[in-house]
């Protein structure tokens, strides 16, 4: 039995690699939604999933793209948090320290929330749009 798509020899002849053939329609949805839940772990989930897949579905090139630029957006806020918890920090001489660990934890409840959200929307088929996200991605 052949291959349907034979590795092709280089020029040195070296066989290549064969493409990798276009998702179905429930793999699409499948690493679309994890794109969307993988956000609970940061944004690496949704930038390899989209590095990937981008070019292999279109539901996930999307629906990845729009997890990649929520969690840049929620690590952009992580680190003005940082900054401002610091200088708060800083002016009540350690006070502010006692109550800033309640910011972050807001904003990763929030990141939990809106990344499940995305999560069961995709895994039906249809687009999430995160309700704040700065969009880097195109």
């Amino acid at each position: 039995m052949t291959e349907p798509n034979p590795p092709q020899p280089d020029p040195a002849g070296q066989p290549q690699p064969a493409a990798a053939g276009p998702l179905t329609r429930e793999q699409d949805l499948q690493w679309a939604s994890f794109a969307h839940l993988g956000g609970i772990l940061g944004f690496l989930p949704s930038l390899i999933i989209w590095l990937v897949f981008k070019d292999r579905g279109q539901f996930t090139n999307v629906e990845a793209k729009e997890a990649l630029n929520f969690q840049i957006t929620a690590a952009i806020a992580y680190v003005a948090i940082l900054i401002v918890n610091s200088v708060l920090s800083a002016v009540t001489f350690g006070f502010w320290a006692l109550i800033g660990w309640i910011l972050p934890l807001a904003l990763w409840v929030v990141v939990i929330v809106f990344s499940i959200q995305g999560f069961l929307k995709a895994k039906d088929g249809n687009h999430y749009r995160y309700p704040f996200a700065i969009r880097l991605i195109k």
